[in-house]
């Protein structure tokens, strides 16, 4: 699962490990965070493999999905060179337990993984495939939901879509035991109620919409429902709400049917809808320019976080650092604005994802170009950026972490010892800490 101008700012390096590929010269004029790489690691074949999300698994270890078009490696069950959902198993010092690719002939990816409360896993992402692990496909991408059990063995998949491009990026499991994701719906390629081929009809929306979908526990659909105007409307993150209800976080193009307002361009959109899809309340925040949320979480006061980028300096944006902006805003519960934050340099920043820390701060990834501002260092192109904040979504520090090349950061969570992890992919032949294993790698980045 994301202000006010602030009188300091507090530009901040990690102390790191004494091992020599860890070691930065620091400007003793700059405020220090005692932290610690402890260690990172990277997986992968010769091909084009990337982390996607992480979780902490019940045995103490982690999970990821992510997707690869590797067959060497880290990956070992596969022989065709397309890309596939991939499933890396790691013990708690992030050693690799079990690495599993789903997939078929067409191009899989994974993007978001949960464990279920009987130790499985849930998948989600979009998927092209009707034939290997995928039973069925209506044409480009599908919503596709597998669900594993706690070795990796496939116990169902389920595929969900029309003619057009339909891509799900986040699920949850939900209180009677069955599953919700979201995501976005051609609805060009759909009937008015989400369900079925539009046929000849024309449908009251346009483009794409905020999709979302309720499966009972062996993956039939209860309900689904969409929610957009007729521009392009696309839901990234979803989380529950206190009364058992759901809201989703993405961006919207659009300024009428379920959009009330628009600021201009894109605009950050949440939408909360009650446990059978029930329309309640939707808001959107940005400025005149183009405004992307890309996830969400539940706050300890009942409220909830949402981050991504901004390249507005107006209207509900407070201020502008550069090209784009990481940019975060705190709603309370019924979706009103009540801090909001941007972060950058004069280049480019995005979040992916952010986390809520144990003392109710964040935790936010994404990637940067800058050398100023609030990112203080860049190895070259794009690196991964982790940023910390207070509960008041104050800059507490931040970190850049690549080399020369092309490195994104996609998930982050906290541990319950403090610890941070941090996952991505990697381009770079001069990644700190790792050897690059062919194109990008899968990277795991573990802060004391």
């Amino acid at each position: 699962m994301k202000k006010l101008l602030y009188s300091f700012l507090f530009l901040v390096l990690f102390s790191c490990s004494k091992d020599a590929e860890f070691n930065e010269d620091i400007n003793s004029s700059e405020p220090i965070f005692l932290g610690e790489i402890e260690f990172i690691k990277s997986y992968g074949g010769s091909g084009t493999d990337t982390a996607r999300s992480i979780i902490s698994t019940n045995d103490g270890g982690f999970a990821i999905l992510g997707f690869s078009n590797s067959t060497d490696g880290d990956i070992s069950d596969k022989t065709n060179p397309v890309v596939d959902y991939w499933v890396l198993k790691l013990d708690a010092l992030g050693d690799l337990q079990w690495s599993k690719t789903y997939g078929g002939s067409g191009e899989d990816i994974g993007q978001s993984i949960m464990q279920t409360s009987d130790g499985g896993y849930v998948l989600t992402g979009y998927a092209q495939s009707a034939d290997g692990d995928g039973s069925n496909n209506e044409g480009f991408h599908d919503n596709w939901i597998i669900r594993l059990d706690s070795q990796g063995t496939i116990l169902w998949e389920k595929s969900f879509g029309f003619s057009g491009h339909d891509h799900s990026y986040d699920i949850i499991q939900t209180d009677d035991g069955g599953l919700f994701f979201t995501g976005f719906l051609d609805i060009t390629a759909a009937r008015e109620d989400g369900y079925a081929e539009k046929g000849e009809l024309l449908t009251r929306h346009g483009v794409g919409e905020f999709w979302g979908t309720k499966l009972d526990a062996n993956g039939n659909v209860e309900w689904r429902k969409y929610f957009g105007g007729s521009n392009n409307d696309r839901s990234y993150g979803v989380v529950k709400s206190n009364d058992g209800g759901f809201v989703l976080a993405g961006f919207t193009e659009s300024n009428d049917f379920d959009i009330t307002i628009n600021r201009g361009s894109y605009d950050f959109w949440i939408v909360k809808i009650d446990q059978n899809g029930g329309f309640i309340w939707e808001h959107a925040y940005g400025g005149s320019g183009i405004d992307r949320a890309y996830d969400i979480v539940n706050t300890h006061d009942g409220g909830y976080a949402i981050t991504g980028q901004t390249i507005s300096a107006d209207l509900d944006v407070g201020k502008n650092n550069g090209e784009s902006d990481i940019w975060m805003i705190k709603l309370n519960d019924e979706g009103e604005l009540q801090w909001e934050n941007s972060f950058g340099g004069s280049r480019f920043e995005l979040a992916e994802e952010l986390c809520l820390t144990a003392d109710n701060g964040f935790m936010i990834i994404g990637n940067s170009k800058s050398t100023d501002g609030d990112a203080i260092e860049n190895a070259g192109e794009n690196d991964i950026w982790a940023i910390r904040t207070d509960a008041n979504g104050q800059l507490e520090w931040q970190k850049s972490i690549g080399g020369t090349d092309l490195d994104y950061g996609f998930d982050v969570i906290e541990n319950q010892d403090g610890s941070i992890m941090l996952v991505g992919e990697t381009l770079s032949q001069d990644f700190p800490g790792v050897s690059n294993k062919g194109m990008t790698d899968a990277v795991l980045i573990k802060i004391k």
